[in-house]
């Protein structure tokens, strides 16, 4: 198990990560971005050392670029931005990587933080860059392009329930249990939007068959979670930790996040006015501003000729 599980830690450290960054199209986060692989490389390299003094310096390169992702969030959410459905649910993605991080640092360290053993503290790191980090940041732009109750619960209920997760930890199963109810609910909304994207008239079939695939993907993927939960808080059977890495982890690594990501990338790419990457980034203020000036050049040109 700890080899897949590092396996999909290293997707989510150089792929998932710098793609969903670039899928925000804020320049403020474009520096970031480009120092990612240098922060993304030395945690790459503590997942497979042995633990010690060594791997536990290269996870704290690691975890000072996801510090600059959270810190970015926080500042945004102080000044009041970001505050609608989608914009939480990006705030969201922002954060959870730090939140790996940390658990990435005391794993390697040796230390049981919080009193969790090694092994939870090792899936917590893929569990918050999968359905913390993509989960969130998909939420949000699948709600800024269905801006509807649907999409506004999605973007709000993936947070949510992300949070509930966390607590559980702390306070218990029946708490974990909670969250992973919310959670799924919050993911199979994602699913059931991302799948009428992918029925929408003139998309192309390898962007199609992509949102197709991360949505029928969470299906699975989130009923596993969700038996998982039910077992761990009464006492039922369900699958080992190992089951689950294997089919839950490995399935929303690469059938949802992979693909979505991929997917939001070719739609982005594939339409040059990118009017669904405009309604999922800018701001009202934003889009007003972007209006104003289109209009004053326009101006300009008119008095020119």
């Amino acid at each position: 198990m700890s080899a897949l599980v590092n396996v999909i830690v290293m997707l989510g450290m150089l792929v998932i990560v710098p793609a969903g960054l670039r899928l925000t199209d804020r320049p403020e986060l474009d520096r970031i971005r480009q120092l990612w692989p240098f922060f993304a490389a030395p945690g790459v390299i503590a997942l497979w050392l042995p633990r010690g003094a060594t791997a536990t310096a290269l996870a704290c390169v690691y975890a000072v670029g996801t510090v600059l992702l959270a810190l970015h969030a926080l500042r945004r959410a102080a000044r009041g931005q970001d505050l609608d459905p989608a914009g939480i649910a990006l705030l969201t993605a922002l954060v959870t990587p730090a939140v790996a991080a940390t658990a990435l640092v005391a794993e390697r360290s040796g230390h049981e933080l919080f009193g969790f053993d090694l092994g939870i503290l090792a899936l917590t790191v893929p569990h918050f860059h999968f359905a913390g980090f993509a989960a969130a940041l998909i939420a949000g732009l699948v709600c800024r392009v269905a801006d509807s109750p649907a999409g506004r619960f999605a973007a709000l209920s993936v947070p949510i329930g992300t949070l509930l997760v966390l607590a559980g930890y702390f306070i218990g199963d029946w708490a974990e249990l909670v969250g992973a109810v919310v959670l799924t609910a919050g993911m199979w909304t994602v699913g059931l939007l991302t799948w009428r994207m992918a029925r929408t008239e003139g998309r192309d079939r390898t962007t199609r068959l992509l949102l197709l695939t991360s949505a029928a993907v969470l299906v699975a993927t989130m009923l596993l979670a969700l038996s998982w939960a039910l077992g761990e808080a009464t006492g039922l059977p369900h699958p080992t930790l190992t089951w689950m890495a294997a089919t839950h982890g490995l399935g929303n690594a690469l059938g949802f996040a992979l693909c979505s990501l991929l997917a939001w990338r070719r739609i982005r790419t594939d339409d040059p006015l990118r009017i669904e990457g405009r309604t999922g980034v800018l701001s009202d203020t934003e889009l007003s501003d972007t209006e104003l000036s289109g209009t004053e050049l326009s101006e300009t040109e008119s008095r020119t000729a």
